[in-house]
């Protein structure tokens, strides 16, 4: 029998939320297995697109879904899965219903099969929507409190595309020749699935694809006049060439050869100096005086969670505090290798207080080490410092300007 098309997409779409809700990995780790069987990337594309957005509406599909069930579906039953992609292509990626309904349904047997046709037919004919706004996973809504109300509204969509740029006095002219926007020096917004490497601009090697939040540890060194900066965990590389662009010569350790390998490729198509070291920073020595240092650390990465919808169901206490321990590793390391008037500046694209509040205190009480509070002229528009000095973003914020990731940054001196 014909395989009806579509169905191989939607087949591994499905493989993608189970590899993330039933083993934990990320949609990048499970790619590779889930798409075994798909030939184009078109359907590739389709299958990430109808993953993500399940993974993104999760919490609000099951409720749906409970609603038109007499005894509640098990969590992991794959007929629950299969609803929610249905129910997710219907209600946020246009397909129309004769689609949905075949290509769904073809991935049952029998029994399961008849139940999800009720189950969507119920739900379709009650003329069924989704929030405005995600609602979080029950554990994440519990870690995050309150800012969970104001971070849903950006997890709405995916976001848009970010461009750093060389020069940051180009903003403008880059912006209206590419069709985009700019929210700060240095920066251009372009619309959602801009090709990157097809824009006329790309081989002139001007800019990189860095998010908003994540250009702005880099400016918080200032220029660097010629001195020597060390990028931690530099990989995949935005951080490392924003300093090399502002006149820093710059040491960019990274234990990770295949990102690493992104950031040689970025470094000859920007025409940028940089010193790349293989090397794991727990056990790395350096042989030389660092002005600066950043650490941009391995932590659970929560606030991609509006590119990333997986994390929002695989991370947890546990995952959150072996990465704290890590973290205050790495962070000794480096205030260790601090000479009088080095500047340290930390890191994480962590919504979890434990990775960056709570670090942040800890170095205070911890070390011999001056707190430099970031201002408000150091920010792109919109964004304030908090009262103790420290930059704390999240998805929310800038939300009608497309948002940006969520970060924890804050900044130190050795007397």
């Amino acid at each position: 029998m014909a395989t009806i098309s579509g169905i191989p997409a939607r087949r591994s779409a499905l493989r993608l939320i189970d590899a993330v809700l039933r083993r934990g990995e990320t949609l990048e780790q499970a790619e590779n297995a889930a798409f075994g069987d798909l030939e184009g990337s078109a359907d590739r594309a389709l299958a990430r697109a109808i993953a993500s957005e399940t993974l993104r509406w999760l919490t609000d599909l099951d409720t749906l879904i409970d609603s038109a069930t007499k005894k509640r579906l098990p969590d992991d039953a794959k007929v629950r899965s299969v609803l929610r992609m249905m129910l997710v292509q219907t209600l946020r990626l246009g397909t129309p219903a004769h689609a949905v309904i075949a290509t769904g349904l073809g991935l049952l047997s029998a029994g399961p099969r008849r139940l999800a046709h009720g189950v969507f037919s119920t739900l379709t004919k009650r003329d069924t929507a989704l929030p405005q706004a995600p609602t979080m996973p029950e554990p994440v809504a519990m870690r995050w409190g309150d800012r969970a109300i104001q971070i849903a509204p950006g997890l709405v969509d995916p976001p848009e595309v970010d461009l750093a740029l060389k020069q940051p006095g180009e903003s403008g002219t880059r912006a209206l020749d590419m069709g985009g926007t700019t929210l700060a020096p240095g920066h251009v917004r372009l619309p959602r699935g801009t090709p990157i490497e097809q824009l006329p601009s790309y081989g002139e090697g001007a800019w990189w694809v860095q998010d908003l939040a994540a250009q702005i540890p880099p400016r918080l060194l200032g220029p660097g006049e010629g001195r020597r900066a060390l990028d931690l965990c530099a990989a995949p590389g935005g951080k490392t060439l924003a300093l090399a662009a502002a006149g820093w010569h710059v040491t960019a350790l990274d234990m990770n050869g295949r990102r690493l390998q992104r950031l040689r490729q970025n470094r000859r198509r920007t025409g940028l100096e940089a010193e790349i070291v293989k090397a794991n920073a727990l056990t790395y020595v350096p042989a030389k005086r660092f002005d600066a240092i950043l650490l941009d650390a391995p932590c659970t990465a929560t606030g991609t969670c509006r590119r990333h919808p997986d994390v929002l169901h695989r991370i947890g206490q546990r995952q959150i505090a072996e990465l704290v321990e890590l973290q205050r590793e790495l962070i000794a390391r480096a205030i260790g290798w601090m000479e009088p008037g080095c500047v340290l500046v930390y890191a994480v694209c962590s919504l979890e207080k434990e990775e960056g509040e709570d670090q942040a205190a800890w170095i205070d009480a911890t070390f011999d080490l001056k707190p430099v509070p970031v201002t408000a002229q150091e920010l792109p528009a919109g964004i304030e410092p908090t009262p103790a000095g420290h930059v704390r973003t999240h998805p929310g914020m800038l939300a009608d300007k497309g948002g940006l990731d969520g970060f924890f940054i804050a900044r130190w001196e050795k007397p």
